[in-house]
Parts: C-alpha cells; sequence; structure tokens
C-alpha cells in the first residue's frame, strides 16, 4: 500500500469528521420534526465520538492529527459550504424548505464518510501490528453508524421531499423504522414504503 495515501485518506477522514460536527450542528438548527432532531442529535454524538476515534488511530499509527495537505483542505472547505447553505436556507425564512436542504446536506457529508470508511475498512485488512489493530477496532466500531447515518438520512430526505412536493410521504421514513444499515435494506425499504 501507499502509505502517503493512507496517511492522507485518515487527515482528509479526520477533516470531514471534524466538519461533520458543524454540519450537524447547523442540520439541528434547521430541523422541525422532533423524530429527525432526535435522530441527528445522537449523529452529532456520534460524530463527536468518531473524531477522538479517528484521533486515537491517527496517534496509534503515529501521525500528526494536525498535519495539513491540500486534499485535506479542501474537505474543509466543502464541509464549510454545506454550513453555509444550511444557514442561507434557514435566512431565507422557509422553515420546511431549510429543513429539507439541511436533509441533503447531512446526505451528502454522509456519503463522502461513508466512503471514507469503507477506505479505512479496507486498508485495515491489509495492515499488520498494533496500527492494523487500531484501525480495525475502528472501523469495527463506527461502520455500522456511518451505514444508520447515510441510510437513515437519504430516507427523511426522499420522504420530506415528497410530503413538501404535497405527494404522499412516510415519516419517519421505512428505513428508520426497519432500522436498515445496508445498501441493500435501504433498497428494500424504500420499495416498502406505503404512504399514508
Amino acid at each position: 500500500m501507499d502509505q502517503k495515501k493512507v496517511k492522507e485518506l485518515l487527515l482528509q477522514s479526520l477533516e470531514h469528521e471534524m466538519g461533520g460536527v458543524k454540519v450537524y450542528e447547523a442540520a439541528l438548527k434547521c430541523a422541525k420534526n422532533e423524530e429527525l432532531r432526535e435522530e441527528w442529535e445522537r449523529y452529532l454524538a456520534e460524530t463527536q465520538t468518531h473524531v477522538q476515534i479517528l484521533q486515537d488511530v491517527l496517534a496509534a499509527m503515529q501521525l500528526n492529527p494536525t498535519e495539513q495537505s491540500p486534499g485535506r483542505q479542501i474537505v474543509r472547505d466543502l464541509g464549510v459550504s454545506l454550513v453555509n447553505a444550511m444557514e442561507k436556507a434557514l435566512a431565507a425564512g422557509d422553515p420546511d424548505a431549510a429543513q429539507v436542504v439541511a436533509c441533503e446536506c447531512v446526505v451528502f457529508a454522509e456519503t463522502k464518510d461513508h466512503l471514507d470508511w469503507q477506505l479505512m475498512g479496507e486498508v485495515a485488512k491489509k495492515l499488520t501490528g498494533p496500527q492494523g489493530e487500531a484501525l480495525k477496532q475502528a472501523y469495527e466500531e463506527v461502520e455500522d453508524q456511518e451505514d444508520e447515518h447515510l441510510y437513515h438520512t437519504k430516507g427523511w430526505c426522499r420522504e420530506l421531499w415528497m410530503d413538501g412536493l404535497g405527494l404522499p410521504a412516510v415519516l419517519p421514513p421505512p428505513e428508520e423504522e426497519k432500522d436498515v444499515k445496508t445498501a441493500i435494506g435501504a433498497a428494500r425499504a424504500e420499495q416498502s414504503r406505503r404512504p399514508h
């Protein structure tokens, strides 16, 4: 494996989790639905834990968690853009639209997060020794949470859009009701939706 690229992946992943904390803080300001708010409060707490987990992984790999790279700056800028989008949506004065924008921003952020953890899982399979063990443990602790963050929020986003369009919506979404944690489960949940 290219150790330079592994370091870059870990630095970007840490930056993205740090930005994810800010994304969830902004999203919570936009959340109107109480069940969605409760879910995002839990996801915020989990994301804060993910920051610490990745800092611990970097320490185990003897990498500096504050080291900067061009890729890390891009990840930071993307996170700031998502927060800015939610702030603009909230300032526009349409709370329903702001909630949908927040859902979309969380889906964007969680899609990158999901990819990062998937890649770290692949790296963990190849690393040996204490470094490999640290990354494997981190991956095992976080992966199911990342799946839930992505698939549940995608469901919320779809159903809030449906509701806003005046189409029958299922709230909370079936992904939430079925506690989906896989792509196959998410596809099945979406197919099973029965609007009220």
